[in-house]
């Protein structure tokens, strides 16, 4: 890293000559700055922001959009002495009023000097709620005048991350300065970059902390060039993502296992003057799955993307990041095993020509100074972290803290298994329902189906609920996105309840079939299993058919 011996905010305001891109409106910027001059405008905000009662201690709320604006804005806010409280962005599914009900919830507990956003984000707040969270804009600071910086000490809290709520309400994960300064060391070492020798490309939202630490604050502190685009722009044209590769010669970059899928499908037409020469793509976030990984290989490989670019990697906010990684220049590993055990939670390796066979994707070896602790070999079990780079705990929720927290160790709430030193996650504590005794893990069923040709890939849940008949007072129903309307849905239906019977032996008693985009998801791709419930006991959801089985 650069500056290592340093603080992190020498890091961040060292004279980096290598630039920021950011993609605006329809277009890249016109002016690229270099990181220097990037840490020059953040300087140039912080006169402005300590007008607004910015200063060591206070706390600014934002939902951090991938404008030019609101990455100076992030280290303007800390060189005044602001802690930033990461808000999340409006999950698929989510109407206004329910997001800015999520919004006054979060800043009420969280209680910031002035929750500051881009403009185009400020033009879709109400009055109210303008008013109600002080609400201005990064570009109103833009050269308001510099103060002595004052940024936070290496044990003071530097930055509030809220989860996107994949599994429950958001809860913000409290990162020290040490944490953060840490995890980019990890994140450095890692990827065996070259200083001031790489450049990467991102779409990730900078309100997920693969796009903030991963995406942004590594390439700047290690002063690579970045190409940071915008997550609306790759939802629109996701083939842009590797367009953008060949077209600025990246060496890095970041995203998930669906984001992998949709951008790496290249029509007939699609061309690559500048071909790939990827050194290292991180795939996170989500399971990774091995028919991405080939699809990858098949369409990206003519190109001259190789086998040993793609790094699955393991991570979650309460470590800041990155938790383990594929090694570079190694390829990724998996291992075949017989789902119907998987889905009770054991672990029996298995031909790949056998019908309940399934594939676990390695997501690495812990990063430098990570433990995994408390995984077995045989069976799935609960994921343990040790790192230094772990949050203090959750924002002003002392019993969610407790209960995962626990000295210098956090319990994820994920499951996994450990082979030879490579965790290979599988799921999350979530997952699992109880079906006629058995504890069954819900993805693996998920996971399967998702494989249909008529289902949508990563468009499908599996939701218990109470009911009077059913098994043990319990029904099972699956949501499916499908890819286009059918005239009889209950062939369809037979089918998706055949395959859970095969790669879990669970019976299905209810399809509910569904229109793109139905699901509730986070920014990052994950469906909102909780919100799934939530949406079907109010009536929320328009199915196509519904088709009851047994």
């Amino acid at each position: 890293m650069s500056n290592n011996t340093g603080t992190l905010w020498d890091a961040l305001t060292h004279p980096g000559r290598s630039t920021l891109h950011c993609w605006v409106g329809d277009r890249w910027d016109q002016n690229p700055t270099t990181w220097a001059g990037v840490a020059a405008d953040a300087e140039r905000m912080t006169a402005g922001l300590r007008r607004l009662g910015v200063r060591p201690g206070t706390r600014v709320a934002t939902v951090l959009t991938n404008g030019p604006h609101a990455v100076r804005g992030l280290l303007g806010v800390w060189l005044a002495g602001g802690a930033i409280a990461s808000l999340p962005v409006p999950a698929r599914g989510m109407d206004a009023h329910e997001y800015t009900r999520q919004l006054r919830t979060i800043c009420d507990q969280l209680r910031p000097e002035v929750f500051l956003v881009e403009e185009r984000m400020y033009a879709l707040l109400d009055e109210d709620l303008r008013t109600a969270l002080r609400a201005r804009t990064w570009e109103s600071l833009a050269g308001s005048g510099t103060v002595d910086p004052s940024p936070p000490g290496q044990d003071d809290p530097a930055f509030i991350q809220y989860s996107s709520g994949s599994t429950s309400a958001p809860k913000g994960c409290v990162l020290t300065t040490a944490a953060i300064h840490a995890q980019l060391a990890m994140i450095t070492t890692m990827l065996d970059g070259r200083p001031g020798a790489e450049t990467t490309v991102s779409w990730l939202p900078l309100s997920h902390d693969m796009g903030i630490f991963g995406t942004l604050l590594t390439p700047w502190i290690n002063d690579w060039t970045l190409y940071l685009s915008t997550p609306e722009r790759f939802t629109f044209a996701p083939r842009t993502w590797f367009g953008d590769m060949s077209e600025f010669r990246a060496s890095m970059t970041a995203g998930t296992n669906t984001a992998l899928h949709l951008g790496s499908r290249l029509g007939r037409s699609t061309r690559m003057a500048n071909g790939l020469d990827v050194r290292a793509c991180i795939i996170g976030a989500e399971r990774v799955e091995t028919r991405t990984l080939t699809q990858v290989l098949d369409s990206l490989g003519p190109y001259g993307f190789r086998p040993e670019s793609l790094m699955p990697a393991y991570g979650l906010a309460e470590a800041t990041l990155a938790v383990t990684a594929t090694p570079v220049h190694e390829p990724p590993r998996h291992l075949v095993v017989d789902s119907i055990a998987l889905a009770d939670g054991e672990l029996v390796e298995l031909d790949p020509a056998q019908p309940s066979a399934t594939a676990v994707v390695a997501a690495g070896t812990p990063c430098a100074g990570v433990e995994v602790l408390g995984v077995p070999s045989d069976r799935l079990g609960e994921i343990t972290v040790r790192s230094p780079a772990l949050a203090a705990g959750y924002f002003a929720d002392p019993h969610r803290t407790a209960d995962r927290f626990t000295g210098d160790t956090v319990r994820t709430g994920d499951l996994g298994f450990v082979r030879d030193g490579y965790l290979y996650p599988v799921g999350r504590v979530d997952d699992v329902i109880s079906v006629s005794g058995r504890k069954v893990y819900a993805r693996e069923i998920e996971h399967a189906v998702d494989a249909i040709a008529d289902v949508r890939r990563g468009c499908t849940t599996l939701i218990s609920g109470s009911t009077e008949s059913g098994t043990n007072g319990r029904e099972l129903t699956l949501f499916i996105e499908v890819k286009r309307a059918l005239d009889d849905y209950r062939p369809l239906a037979e089918h998706v309840a055949s395959v859970a019977m095969a790669k879990a032996a669970v019976a299905l008693d209810e399809c509910v079939f569904l229109t793109r985009n139905s699901l509730p998801k986070t920014p990052s791709g994950k469906i909102q299993r909780h919100r799934c419930r939530q949406m079907l006991d109010a009536g929320r959801f328009t199915p196509l058919a519904t088709v009851r089985l047994g």
